[in-house]
């Protein structure tokens, strides 16, 4: 039984590295080294627990699936711009002090700016 789930483990690490691509489902068992029975069985129990999504797809005349992640792991991208990594009052900032995330205008306008571009992608004002 643990060698099933270290293949899960490994399964959705590669899904995961593939990212927005996807991944074929017969690649996915070739990479792992398991047989197709073996690949189809992990990867229903990956898109039962919700971890990824099957779609289905034609390739090379033969339907299969073509397999995602449902998370992608965290990025420091997301919070490469944020103004707290580079205050000066960072060791003063607290929940409960004068100087607080809850007052602080640099904080709420990189927030707002985040929530701007959420809501308009294309860049258009």
């Amino acid at each position: 039984m643990p060698r099933r789930n270290g293949m899960e483990h490994k399964a959705l690490q590669f899904i995961v590295t593939m990212g927005n691509d996807g991944v074929l489902q017969s690649e996915l068992w070739r990479k792992l080294d398991a047989t197709s029975r073996e690949g189809s069985r992990i990867a229903l129990k990956l898109e039962k627990k919700g971890l990824i999504r099957r779609e289905r797809e034609l390739c090379e005349g033969r339907w299969t699936y073509r397999l995602y992640p449902n998370r992608q792991p965290p990025s420091i991208n997301s919070i490469i711009d944020c103004p707290c990594l580079m205050c000066p009052e960072d060791s003063r900032c607290g929940a409960w002090s004068t100087i607080s995330p809850n007052n602080c205008r640099k904080l709420t306008n990189w927030i707002l700016g985040i929530k701007e571009e959420e809501m308009n992608p294309s860049g258009d004002s």
